[in-house]
């Protein structure tokens, strides 16, 4: 990848995918408030819904809190607690479990997206798009494992973290840090501030609200009916 083409996509994309998300995001809660849900197709299936959500979900927000301790900590913090070696290892391990466990959850709920002509019927093109979009992102994740265990020494992972840490601090010429990393290590990085930018403009909205409630939900969801008072029903 020449040196203009890396910049473009590692030092200027990844600006842009970051605006339009809080930008997007702030004028569709200002004038599609009503807009801002997960869109739940749970009343026209519930099966494999419950079992794909949670492992989903569960997977997926480990996998995000682990990516945000893992790049954006600082360095010298994470250097007195382990050394980069064993800093990599455990991403490895954390990381390859939890990302697992979330791309099984979502093959589930692609499935039931896909397979049931009720629930096929009410999804959007974008609801496709987007599970299929963080399938990509999961698999690709689980990829990167075994570049990472043919080097073990921390070199790899700490040029990763210097250029996560890089794009959140603006430190320019950030992006010359990609020019010899994997080509899978790349496409994570593309994919994943892809899915930033089109965030705003599908159900992955909802993740704003920060919805942590959801770990001790029971799996169902609560319907009432409006029902008439019983004197109401005499009168009438």
């Amino acid at each position: 990848m020449s040196g203009w083409v890396n910049f473009a996509f590692f030092g200027v994309y990844p600006y842009v995918a970051l605006s339009v998300l809080l930008l997007g995001s702030l004028v569709r809660f200002d004038y599609g408030a009503y807009t801002w849900k997960s869109d739940s197709s749970q009343l026209l299936r519930r099966r494999e819904l419950s079992i794909g959500s949670n492992l989903f979900h569960y997977g997926v927000l480990v996998v995000i809190l682990g990516h945000f301790a893992g790049f954006l900590m600082p360095e010298p913090l994470i250097s007195w607690l382990i050394s980069p070696a064993q800093h990599e290892l455990l991403a490895m391990l954390v990381g390859g479990v939890a990302g697992t466990i979330a791309i099984v959850g979502l093959s589930i709920l692609i499935h039931r997206r896909l397979a049931d002509p009720r629930v096929r019927a009410v999804s959007r093109g974008s609801d496709i798009a987007i599970v299929f979009m963080l399938w990509a992102q999961l698999a690709l994740g689980l990829l990167t494992v075994p570049f990472s265990a043919a080097h073990m020494s921390g070199g790899l992972f700490r040029t990763l973290v210097a250029y996560v840490q890089g794009i959140v601090t603006f430190r320019p010429g950030v992006a010359g840090l990609l020019l010899s990393v994997p080509l899978v290590y790349k496409l994570h990085i593309l994919l994943g501030f892809t899915i930033f930018l089109v965030s705003p403009f599908t159900r992955m909205i909802h993740i704003w609200s920060a919805p942590v409630w959801y770990l001790g939900r029971e799996g169902y969801q609560i319907v009432r009916t409006r029902r008439l008072p019983a004197t109401e029903k005499v009168r009438r």
